[in-house]
């Protein structure tokens, strides 16, 4: 079947399920920056229940998580499908936890879990980002812009962590010559940086797929390959990584 087809087919069935509310195409096919390989990402949304053994019965091939079997968190599980040949997830998203953390991402407020995958964890309002990138096949749900005041905290709250990662990695790793644990504390430093760089610019992101290109720190390669294991140069590599950071975050905000 051809895309058009694809989209609505699994729209269809995903709103027959028993408490789905709306159902939404996310990802990269919602914003058009996808490419022949990329997945189908789509989210069913309800309020009360969701039995996602209904979803197990309409007989896709793949694996069908339960209720928080991704964490637990805002992210509370889903689906990874094959469906006419093609790679589809499927969301789950509790519209009372999503209109809770858009009060909150209105407000300013947010929080950041671990997700398997992610480098930096997920901000809370990552689901709040969802509702305002993607298509809205099914149902109907918020559509909200990037709250002002989202604008003014996140950036502060993900630079500090950056910060505060890559001052403990000078002092654990790079005057010991680990560079192994180094390499991931810049990593993990430059995609924090990448939140902040693009909350300060009022953009959403639902992954990292994209973050540091997004947020024009993919010189952040150059360092990681040139590590070199003499502390002193390794405490040089972070003095860069945090003039990246900071520069990328002013040009943000201005």
């Amino acid at each position: 079947m051809d895309e058009s087809v694809l989209v609505d087919y699994v729209a269809d069935h995903l709103a027959a399920l028993p408490g789905v509310l709306a159902v939404t195409l996310g990802g990269s096919r919602a914003t058009g920056t996808h490419g022949p390989a990329s997945d189908w990402d789509f989210a069913v949304y309800y309020r009360e229940h969701f039995d996602p053994g209904d979803l197990k019965d309409v007989g896709w091939q793949g694996t069908v998580s339960e209720i928080g079997g991704w964490g637990g968190g805002v992210f509370n599980g889903g689906a990874w499908l094959e469906i006419d040949g093609r790679s589809v997830d499927i969301h789950y998203r509790n519209l009372d936890v999503v209109e809770h953390e858009l009060a909150e991402a209105q407000h300013g407020r947010f929080h950041i879990e671990p997700l398997l995958f992610h480098l930096a964890g997920i901000p809370s309002y990552l689901v709040v980002a969802e509702l305002g990138i993607n298509r809205v096949l099914r149902g109907d749900v918020p559509q909200p812009e990037y709250p002002q005041v989202l604008r003014r905290t996140a950036p502060g709250v993900w630079m500090d962590r950056a910060h505060m990662t890559l001052g403990y990695a000078r002092r654990a790793y790079a005057t010991n010559g680990r560079l192994t644990e180094l390499a991931g504390a810049l990593a993990i430093s430059a995609a924090m940086a990448a939140h902040a760089v693009l909350a300060a610019r009022g953009e959403w992101i639902t992954n990292e797929k994209r973050l540091l290109e997004r947020a024009g720190l993919r010189h952040m390669d150059e360092l990681i390959f040139g590590l070199d294991r003499e502390p002193p140069v390794l405490g040089e590599t972070i003095d860069q990584a945090i003039q990246l950071f900071n520069d990328a975050l002013a040009e943000a905000v201005h």
